[in-house]
């Protein structure tokens, strides 16, 4: 389902400027210093609607959080979410994430969120996953050693997939679950997810972790990415 396009965007999001970073290349190897004092850089890849981040934020004021989505329809609910709570610890760019090595120096991340990103189902479509062998090197480039992505999906073949990939790059798997919320709901939760929960689907969880051997080169990810069902 396609986020509908809201006619007062605009000026919604310019009540919410303070907040939204419009030229993050600007900050590329600097977020650390242009937004000082706090101990960590996390970054979401596809925010939709923006509650797991707000959430987060809320719950980590010592992390300074990024919210990366490319459809403004979706995001401006994170956006205003963020303002009406007064978080002053999470910044917002609509942009694509194949854009990500423009935004972000090497070794500048913390952590990277990927929550319930669009499997693109088939063969054909494999490269567009942001768990692909064209974006992992992208994430290797970006996070520090120790680094790691915190993946979260409800599509099974998806998160086999995944599993796959992350191995073949050299990270690191742990905290590996097909059933995160078996014994009631763990964490933070995107719109998406909560609605799923409810209806007693499982959500998948694994945390990869770099163990620092880079590639040689990072290439431009050149991959569409799509809004999220229903976020």
């Amino acid at each position: 389902m396609r986020m509908r396009k809201k006619r007062n965007l605009i000026p919604r999001m310019e009540r919410c400027a303070a907040l939204l970073v419009k030229e993050p290349a600007l900050h590329r190897s600097r977020w650390r210093s242009d937004f000082p004092g706090f101990q960590e850089l996390h970054l979401e890849i596809g925010c939709g609607r923006g509650r797991f981040t707000v959430e987060i934020a809320k719950q980590n004021p010592h992390v300074f959080f990024i919210a990366i989505e490319r459809v403004a329809d979706a995001m401006i609910i994170g956006l205003e979410r963020a303002m009406e709570e007064g978080l002053t610890n999470i910044r917002f760019i609509t942009q694509d994430a194949s854009n990500l090595l423009e935004f972000f120096g090497e070794g500048e991340l913390d952590r990277i969120y990927l929550n319930f990103s669009d499997p693109w189902p088939g063969k054909r479509h494999a490269k567009r996953r942001l768990t692909s062998e064209r974006f992992l090197p992208v994430y290797k480039k970006i996070l520090r050693p120790g680094g790691a992505i915190h993946f979260k999906t409800d599509n099974n073949e998806l998160f086999e997939y995944s599993l796959g990939t992350f191995q073949e790059a050299g990270f690191a798997l742990s905290e590996i679950t097909r059933n995160l919320h078996e014994r009631g709901p763990v964490g933070a939760m995107t719109d998406y997810e909560m609605k799923f929960h409810a209806q007693g689907v499982s959500i998948n969880r694994c945390v990869a972790t770099f163990i620092g051997e880079r590639d040689e080169a990072a290439p431009d990810a050149g991959a569409e990415q799509t809004e999220k069902v229903d976020e």
